[in-house]
This record gives C-alpha cells, structure tokens and sequence, in this order.
C-alpha cells in the first residue's frame, strides 16, 4: 500500500474491494475528500499517466481499488503540497518500486537547510492546447471560438488550467442540446460577477504578509466558491421548477 506524504495510510478515499470500478463509481469514492473532483480531471490525470485503468473489449475505463487509492494521494499532494503532476508521478512511481523517496519541498534555503514555506497559491494542474482539444474532442477553430467568447482563456505561457477540460466538456454537452457557445457569454458573465465578489471578500486576506493568512485566503476563497456554486445551481432549479438529482 501507499503511504502518505506523512507515513500514514491513504484516509477519505476508502475505494471498495468489491472489484472493478466504473469511472462513476470512482468518482463517488473521490468526491468524499475532493467535492471539486470531476470526471474531466480523473480522465486528466488518465491522460498525464498518473493512473492506468483497465479497459473493456468496448472500451469502458475499470479501475482497481490500487488506481483509486493512487488517484487520492495524487489530488491529496496537490491539494496540501502543491506539488506539479510530473513530480508527483516520479515520486507514486518511486515509491511503488519500494525506493526511498522523499517528498520534495518547496521553500527558501537558509544556512544550507529547506525552510518551507506556502506558496503564493496552489499550481494547478496544466494541459496543453493539443490535450485539450483532444480530451474536448473539438478542433482548433471551435477552441479559438470558445477564447473569443471567454468560456476558455488561456494562462500566459499558452497553457490551461486542467479545469478547462471540464468547461469545454461542458460546451460540447450543452451543444447538442441547441446552446451555441455564444449563448453562453451570459453565464460567463454571471460567473465573473460571482468570482469578483468572492475575490472582494478575501481580497485583504491575500494582501496579507503573513503567509499562514494568505494560506487561509486560500481556503476561504474555495468555501465561498463552494457556495456560490450551490446557491447558483438552486436558484436556476428553482427558475425552472425542477430538482436535479
């Protein structure tokens, strides 16, 4: 078994031994620990080959209660360490071959020692244009269609966040019912208004020069987003006079 960064057993993903697991099923074990934890990123870290499930004669993913449990420890190291996928990978890989590996720090060196020290905010996972298009399914002029309505925006050296395989799974879900992207710019702005006021509330924790505040702007930030994103989904059932399950 893995052990955690900490020496500790896996915790919050306790995957069942009941046998192969569909990728709906996995997500249900994940989403105890990882409530923001998609579909779209499972496929991700799929894709960055920080997991290898198995697949059917029809192509259906089957994960093991071995992939689920790598698949928490990899979203826990990014969650408390922020640690890139490329090095989280080495390290799972290392030790699963029964190596000594410690996890790398990240901080300042003072008299030759690590002082770690928070960073400035979590790196998230990054994907390139080609990944993205292919685990969107969508061609380089859809894509460019998408940035110019702002559904997608690229980061500055060209990459994307891994959240925007779920924007764009999205968009294409919503497309076949009709909904072209540029409808969608009212959601957009919808989520923009909703963004500024959360960034208003925990703006002056972020200016903070104490890092364990700005480590708890952090956490603010993903509570009240938490929130927002219920409170939007409930004010659209209730518009509509329906209940999602």
């Amino acid at each position: 078994m893995l052990q955690t960064p900490s020496g500790g057993a896996g915790h919050g993903t306790a995957a069942t031994d009941s046998g192969p697991m569909s990728i709906g099923t996995v997500l249900n074990v994940l989403r105890d620990e990882f409530p923001d934890i998609t579909i779209s990123k499972i496929r991700f870290l799929e894709s960055e080959g920080l997991v290898e499930p198995q697949r059917t004669p029809a192509g259906y993913r089957k994960f093991s209660a071995h992939d689920v449990e790598r698949l928490g420890h990899v979203l826990r190291m990014q969650r408390d360490h922020y640690l890139p996928l490329k090095v989280i990978r080495e390290h799972l890989d290392a030790m699963e071959r029964g190596e000594p590996a410690r996890l790398p720090t990240l901080g300042r060196q003072r008299d030759a020692e690590a002082v770690p020290e928070p960073p400035e905010g979590p790196t998230p996972a990054r994907i390139g244009r080609d990944e993205l298009l292919v685990a969107a399914g969508i061609g380089d002029e859809e894509l460019k269609e998408w940035e110019s309505y702002g559904l997608i925006t690229p980061l500055a050296d060209g990459a994307y966040d891994a959240e925007a395989v779920t924007v764009a799974s999205l968009v294409v879900q919503l497309g076949r019912f009709g909904i072209e992207p540029r409808h969608l710019r009212v959601m957009k702005a919808a989520a923009d208004r909703e963004a500024g006021l959360v960034d208003q509330v925990v703006a002056p924790l972020k200016r903070h020069r104490n890092p364990q505040t700005r480590a708890h702007a952090e956490a603010r930030t993903k509570e009240l987003a938490g929130l927002a994103v219920r409170l939007h989904a409930a004010l659209v059932q209730t518009a509509l006079g329906v209940r999602l399950p």
